[in-house]
Formats: structure tokens, C-alpha cells, sequence
């Protein structure tokens, strides 16, 4: 493997470039706590809003009850371990980062490659909701379809290259709109909460373990761990600001922890209120189950057309901040070599740019062609599932390896914490085979093409100076020393 020297200079013999990492700097202090924790709601709200629902065909309430319950388990138990890992290693790489310190750079790369499956694919089918909201809502009397879609990623990713703190500014004020409108909306669903409502789906006799609560027995449970998950889904994006954060050591984990709680509180009162107030059966395929478990028998409300415009603030807020998440998972994979090069400059407000348009691009190109919003997302939650195995087992061999390794924030709980995320990560996986075999297939030959591209040439061309590297090289510098020390005592 050939690494770069601080100075850009290979040992093959390149040209050196002292500015390689001056041309790759992002705008550091930018984001305190608030505008981090903005970032962590806002990556997740949507699912809040839409898709969560689905998970009722799978397990009916019961099921998916049990199954947020433990992807909540999960995700609170992976943000307390990243709490940890970004205090410790706060650049922007975030997983990736941890995972090269970790478990070198197969580890890093792997991990890398994983999320970025997730906020490339997540942002595409979110434009396609955006456009089915705005044909619903008859605004300005568009359709959805392709010029939706690119008025969306032009908008929000020209936001993004303007700067980095107007850009969190923005992503923090939509958010705020769509979390209080889900609090409006729980205040109006409780009113008209039935508690019959909640196990109304025809029972599955032929299922093992069949029930009232249990409709689809037993195996429903797994069968909706993927939809538990869009209740928390792309919080752990949080770390990938790292770099751009005003104390991050301190910051991080405040930020991390917040926004988890706030989360949880959102995922309990949007379950609880809209499958009680229109009852699991009639929103289990709704595309819109808040509005739906609003109207009732009705017909359109005051609130119920409030809540279809809050969706929609709900979607941009975290179609706009899964783009910034993507861009900067790009941007350190790109600057320490594992993807090409160029795709880290920055620009002169320190944005990466190019980051951010060819990722835009890819997503456009996905949503445009294939339409197909729900199939992108299974494929989005197969990557997020691998990276989040991953940065677990990051965490579990950080503690082992490296116990002495100064840690101004510990993870309650310790390696036991993270185990826990960590097996409830590969069963979250395994799961994806069973709601979408196809989209789990499509996740993984991306994947293999990726290893491919790695295995013959990149990993031959990685950047020493890059501050990922720098740390997983002082680390193994440490160690020689330690083993060296054990030897001439010997």
C-alpha cells in the first residue's frame, strides 16, 4: 500500500502538493449544539410523517411496537457509542473514521462505502415524496415528475454551497416547523383515540404465534425491524459534522444525546396517536398515514391539510440534511484516497462542491428514472444496517485494543452498550432480505463493485496527511512502541 506523506509527496514518486489538505478544508466552528442537534432531527423527521406505517402490514401494532422498541434500543445504544468514538476522533469522516482506527483500512473503507449507500439513496427517494406531496397538495399546479425532482436537488444543494452555517440554519428551521406540527397533529389524532383501533388487522391464523396484537405471528416482528427503523433512521449522520463543529469534543455528544431523546419522543406519539385515532388497517398502506388517521370518515380538516403541508416541511428538512451528511462522507473518503481525489476540493466558502453536485446528480438520475421512492429507501436501510454493525465492532475494539486511550466522553454502559447495537444491527440486516430480497441484492452488487474498485486500486493510493489517517498511523506508531518497550524489558 502506498500512502502520501504530509506533504502530498508519494513514494512512487508524484509530485508534491503542500496545499493538498489547504484546497480540502471545510468551515471549521460553523455548527454549536443547537444547529448539531437541528441536524440529527432533521436527518430523521420525515419518517415521522410517511413509511413507518408499511411496517404495520408486516407485524400489525404489536409487531411493530416491539420492533421500534428495539431498533430504538439500537439506535440509542449506537449514539452512545459514536458519542464516544467522535469525542475521541472528531473529523469528518464520522463511521468511516471510527472504522479505520478501529479496523483498518478494509475496516474504514467498508464502512465508508456502506453509508454513503444510505445518503446517496435516501435523498432520491425523498425528492420523490417531496413531488407526491406537492401533486397532493395541488401546489402551484404541478405533477410530480422529474422537474420536481431537479427543482429539488438545484434548491437545496445550492443552499448547501453557499456556506455551511447558513445552510444548518436553514435545516434547523424547517425541522422546528415539522416536529412542532407533529406534536399538533398528536394533540388533534388523541382526541379522537381508540384503543380498539390498535389491533383491527385481520389475524394470519396460519403464522406461528399468531394474535389480536400479533397478527402476522412471531416472524412479523423481524419482518418489521426496517420500518422501526425509519423512526431513527440517519441520526448516527450527526459525527459527519464533526470538523465543522464548534467544540466538537464537547458538542458532539450533548448534540447526539438531544437528539436521540427527542426522537424517541417523537416516534412514541406519532405511533400511538395516529394508528388509535384512524386504527392500524386503515393506515397500514397510506402514503400519507397522518393526514389519512386525521380525515377519518370526514373527509379533508382544517388540521388535516396542515399537518400535509407540515409533511412536507417534514421532508425537505431531512432530504436537506441527508444531502449535507452524504456530501461530507464523500468528502473524507475522498481526501484520504479511497475515492478519487477531485471529489474533495473545496470551494472558496469552504463548501465541497463537488461532493455535493455529483452526489446530486447520482440521486436525480435514480429518482428520475425509476421513480420508485420505496425501493431506494430498502436499499438505503441495507447500507445503514452494515455501517451501523460496523461502527459498533469499532467501538467493541477501540475499548479492547486501546483501553488507556484518552476519552472525554465514556459510553454508559461500555462494550456491553455497543454489543447491544451491534447484534440488533445484524439482525436489522438480515431482516431487509425479508421485506426486500431485490433492493438487499441491488445494495450488495453495489457494494461488490465498490470492494472491487478498492481492493485493485485505491487502497494502493491512500493520503497520509488525511486526518482519519493521521490517526489510525499515530495509533499503530504507539503500539510499535509499546511492543518495542515489552521487548527490551524482556
Amino acid at each position: 500500500m502506498t500512502l502520501e506523506d504530509t506533504t502530498g509527496t508519494t513514494a512512487s514518486g508524484a509530485a508534491p502538493t503542500d496545499d493538498y489538505l489547504k484546497r480540502r478544508a471545510l468551515r471549521q466552528g460553523s455548527a454549536g449544539w443547537l444547529l448539531l442537534t437541528g441536524l440529527g432531527v432533521g436527518y430523521v423527521v420525515s419518517g415521522d410523517y410517511s413509511g413507518w406505517n408499511i411496517g404495520l402490514a408486516e407485524g400489525g401494532f404489536g409487531g411493530l411496537a416491539i420492533a421500534m422498541v428495539l431498533m430504538g434500543a439500537m439506535y440509542a445504544c449506537l449514539v452512545f457509542a459514536l458519542a464516544e468514538l467522535s469525542a475521541i476522533l472528531p473529523a469528518a469522516g464520522g463511521g468511516y473514521g471510527f472504522a479505520r482506527r478501529a479496523l483498518g483500512t478494509w475496516g474504514g473503507f467498508l464502512t465508508g462505502t456502506a453509508i454513503l449507500i444510505e445518503y446517496i439513496l435516501a435523498p432520491a427517494a425523498i425528492s420523490i415524496f417531496i413531488g407526491d406531496y406537492i401533486e397532493s397538495l395541488k401546489l402551484f399546479g404541478l405533477e410530480s415528475g422529474w422537474p420536481v425532482y431537479l427543482a429539488c436537488f438545484a434548491i437545496f444543494i445550492g443552499i448547501h454551497l453557499w456556506g455551511v452555517g447558513e445552510a444548518l440554519r436553514f435545516s434547523l428551521i424547517v425541522t422546528a416547523v415539522a416536529v412542532a406540527a407533529l406534536l399538533i397533529f398528536a394533540v388533534g389524532a388523541f382526541t379522537e383515540f381508540r384503543a380498539d383501533g390498535l389491533n383491527d388487522i385481520p389475524v394470519d391464523t396460519t403464522a406461528f404465534g399468531a394474535g389480536s396484537w400479533l397478527p402476522y405471528g412471531l416472524l412479523g416482528i423481524w419482518a418489521a425491524f426496517p420500518f422501526g427503523m425509519w423512526f431513527f433512521l440517519g441520526v448516527e449522520g450527526v459525527p459527519l459534522a464533526a470538523e465543522e463543529a464548534k467544540d466538537p469534543v464537547r458538542s458532539m455528544p450533548r448534540a447526539m444525546s438531544l437528539s436521540m431523546g427527542v426522537l424517541v419522543l417523537l416516534a412514541v406519539v406519532t405511533f400511538f396517536a395516529a394508528t388509535g385515532a384512524r386504527g392500524a388497517a386503515a393506515i397500514q398502506d397510506a402514503g400519507n398515514p397522518l393526514v389519512v388517521a386525521l380525515e377519518g370518515d370526514g373527509g379533508t380538516t382544517a388540521l388535516s391539510r396542515f399537518v400535509n403541508y407540515a409533511g412536507l416541511a417534514g421532508l425537505v428538512a431531512s432530504f436537506f440534511s441527508l444531502i449535507y451528511a452524504g456530501s461530507r462522507q464523500l468528502f473524507a473518503l475522498s481526501r484520504a484516497g479511497y475515492l478519487p481525489r477531485f471529489l474533495s476540493l473545496t470551494s472558496r466558502r469552504k463548501s465541497p462542491y463537488l461532493g455535493l453536485l455529483i452526489p446530486g446528480a447520482i440521486g436525480f438520475a435514480l429518482a428520475a428514472g425509476t421513480g420508485d421512492g420505496a425501493r431506494m429507501l430498502n436499499i438505503a436501510v441495507f447500507g445503514a444496517t452494515i455501517s451501523y454493525a460496523m461502527m459498533a465492532l469499532s467501538h467493541i475494539v477501540l475499548r479492547r485494543r486501546e483501553p488507556h486511550l484518552d476519552r472525554p466522553y465514556r459510553t454508559p454502559g461500555g462494550v456491553l452498550t455497543s454489543s447491544v447495537a451491534f447484534v440488533l444491527a445484524l439482525s436489522a440486516l438480515v431482516a431487509t432480505f425479508l421485506v426486500d430480497q431485490e433492493a438487499a441484492l441491488m445494495a450488495l452488487g453495489v457494494y461488490v463493485i465498490a470492494v472491487a474498485y478498492f481492493a485493485f486500486y485505491s487502497r494502493h493510493r491512500l493520503v497520509a496527511s488525511a486526518p482519519e489517517e493521521e490517526f489510525a498511523a499515530l495509533a499503530a506508531a504507539e503500539a510499535e512502541l509499546d511492543r518495542a518497550g515489552k521487548d527490551r524489558s524482556v
